[in-house]
């Protein structure tokens, strides 16, 4: 599938991000990008998720793959979470929503019995020449990570 012309192209964005860096899609070195969005930095099932890539990190970089996180939230709270995690990746934030409406992660979720609109846990993988090669949508945190590293690692 990584090679595949029937692989939708990505539309090139720019957002902020950790380490006072901008992130572009457009002009990735790496064979693949993987984008995980989540919906709040010190949240339960985001640290774990987080925690989750930054174990893997040296396998996902073995296989010329870089992470990125991207939230709602602002950069001083992922500037704070990536060094209470000691994440080697850096987090995008994107508090006007335009990477997640990009993406189509926004959603009605449930939460103590409410409705609120928030970020639905997903992941994506974007290789070289900006095409989406794989996602994954609604993520469960429990083995999530294992089975996105499979996937970069299985392919030629």
């Amino acid at each position: 599938m990584a090679e595949s012309p029937t692989a939708a192209t990505v539309e090139n964005f720019s957002a902020p991000m950790t380490g006072d860096q901008t992130f572009q899609l457009a002009g990735r070195p790496a064979k693949y990008t993987v984008l995980y969005f989540y919906p709040k930095d010190n949240t339960p099932g985001c640290t774990t998720e987080s925690i989750a890539f930054r174990e893997a990190w040296p396998e996902f970089q073995a296989a010329n793959t870089e992470i990125y996180g991207i939230s709602r939230d602002s950069l001083r709270s992922h500037e704070n979470f990536k060094a209470k995690l000691g994440l080697p990746f850096e987090l995008v934030s994107d508090p006007e929503e335009t990477v997640c409406t990009q993406f189509g992660v926004m959603k009605m979720k449930n939460m103590y019995g409410k409705q609120v609109r928030g970020i639905e846990r997903s992941t994506f993988i974007i290789d070289a020449q900006g095409r989406l090669v794989k996602e994954w949508r609604g993520v469960k945190v429990n083995d999530h990570v294992a089975e996105v590293l499979e996937f970069v690692k299985s392919q030629p």
